[in-house]
């Protein structure tokens, strides 16, 4: 099952949560925001992927960040779940500094 490594307080987390849902696929979502050792989880797989590395120093988080079974690490989670055949829910805005996403 695919893990949705993100925050119940991010826009675009809640987007993605609600894309899944609708499209009825499965997921494990990782509160980084609710859990200290998923929040460790998480940097680990950010510090060793070079797919943050576009992310690191912008001010965004990187989430959310889909966690395969084979752990192929997606950002592009729209993309993902369009290949897939979901729907996709759109988000209302944004949650970093400067309004651009997580």
């Amino acid at each position: 099952m695919i893990k949705i490594y993100g925050r119940s307080d991010c826009i675009d987390c809640i987007a993605c949560k609600k894309s899944f849902d609708k499209s009825g696929l499965e997921y494990d979502f990782r509160d980084i925001g609710e859990s200290l050792r998923e929040l460790a989880v998480f940097l680990k797989i950010r510090d060793l992927n070079s797919i943050f590395d576009e992310i690191k120093g912008t001010g965004k988080i990187g989430i959310p960040a889909l966690v395969t079974e084979n752990h192929e690490v997606i950002l592009d989670w729209e993309n993902y779940l369009w290949e897939a055949g979901g729907h996709i829910v759109e988000s209302a805005g944004a949650c970093d500094i400067d309004g651009k996403g997580c």
